[in-house]
């Protein structure tokens, strides 16, 4: 019998919180048999979200939390003050062992501040990224850092490379994954002071398949797996990748929709066009995980639908069964420096 993955999800963060929260949730404990979601967030109104509700007992658990994070609020002082909001509440739960997993749509800033202070890094991690998956046109690729430290050192990519790669591997599937850092040309001499100090440290990593520098034009064409960059270059390349290819569907439909013939046309492309453009919704592949975490946190997007919250609950089953923190723990043990005697 396969082990039953926890996750304590924040049901009060988000656009669309907590109805479709508590939807996605309701979708994902009625699809997979070990799976077991902790609702965290104010009893009153999620108990009305599953009023006449059919879903497996026990699996499906309310947590009371009084309070909520907003967006507008300073994450460090509402991690600190807020002790029973809803994103300090289901983090605690993962760092005192009672969920395997967290999962918010709510506060970025107070995600990434609350996995640090709350759950805690893994020893020898120096900044926890965030690792977004992107859909390409040779599958997908992971960017890290997407927007959780917008300044970083050079130590500090080499470490979101390796944690990219392991992830990759155990998670996606892809052998040896392609390691590349974000560059304004492929020539080993250009890039500002930050790339021109990681790309030799990156290049002399024995356990990953470093490839060189990417530009950002070749990131849609799947030319890396891992994709390294600090989390301000990351972030602006994962919200231009969000807003090009939404403005490409919308202009897409509004041509498909401008006379009759282009209406039949439609009608005989749709199904193809259909499963195309669903390999390149990025809410099929879960949200971003905080990797170096000593347990797995992951942010979703803010207006998450019940879909993204399924998925990403399905994510985090893949993340516990392949081990992914326990890999990460053996990569940085080496380096750990021990206490002399």
């Amino acid at each position: 019998m396969e082990e039953t993955v926890r996750v304590a999800l924040d049901a009060m963060g988000g656009d669309n919180a907590p109805a479709e929260m508590v939807k996605g949730a309701l979708e994902a404990v009625n699809a997979r048999e070990n799976i077991k979601v902790f609702l965290v967030g104010r009893e009153e109104e999620l108990k009305a979200c599953l009023a006449g509700q059919t879903y497996p007992e026990g699996r499906l658990v309310v947590v009371p939390a009084t309070e909520v994070i907003t967006t507008e609020e300073a994450p460090v002082m509402a991690i600190r003050r807020k002790k029973d909001s809803s994103i300090v509440v289901a983090q605690t739960m993962v760092k005192r062992g009672e969920a395997d997993a967290f999962i918010s749509a709510g506060s970025t800033g107070a995600i990434l501040v609350g996995g640090q202070l709350v759950v805690g890094r893994i020893r020898g991690v120096e900044r926890p990224p965030l690792a977004t998956i992107i859909p390409t046109a040779k599958g997908v690729s992971l960017l890290v850092d997407s927007g959780a430290n917008v300044d970083a050192r050079a130590s500090h990519l080499v470490q979101f490379a390796r944690m990219g790669s392991i992830y990759m591997e155990h998670v996606i599937g892809i052998n040896k994954p392609r390691v590349a850092i974000v560059n304004v040309g492929v020539e080993e001499e250009k890039g500002n002071a930050l790339v021109k100090e990681t790309f030799p440290l990156l290049k002399a990593c024995e356990d990953l398949n470093f490839t060189g520098s990417i530009e950002a034009r070749e990131i849609p064409h799947g030319g890396a797996d891992v994709i390294v960059a600090e989390g301000f270059t990351g972030n602006v390349i994962l919200k231009l990748y969000e807003g090009l290819a939404s403005a490409l569907v919308g202009k897409i439909k509004e041509g498909m929709m401008s006379s009759f013939r282009s209406k039949m046309g439609a009608l005989l492309v749709k199904p193809a066009l259909k499963k195309t453009l669903k390999e390149f919704d990025a809410t099929e592949y879960g949200g971003a995980p905080m990797l170096g975490l000593n347990g797995l946190v992951v942010k979703t997007h803010g207006n998450a639908t019940a879909k993204e919250v399924r998925n990403t609950i399905f994510q985090c089953m893949t993340f516990k069964e392949q081990k992914i923190n326990d890999k990460i723990q053996g990569l940085f043990a080496e380096n750990v420096k021990k206490p002399e005697k």
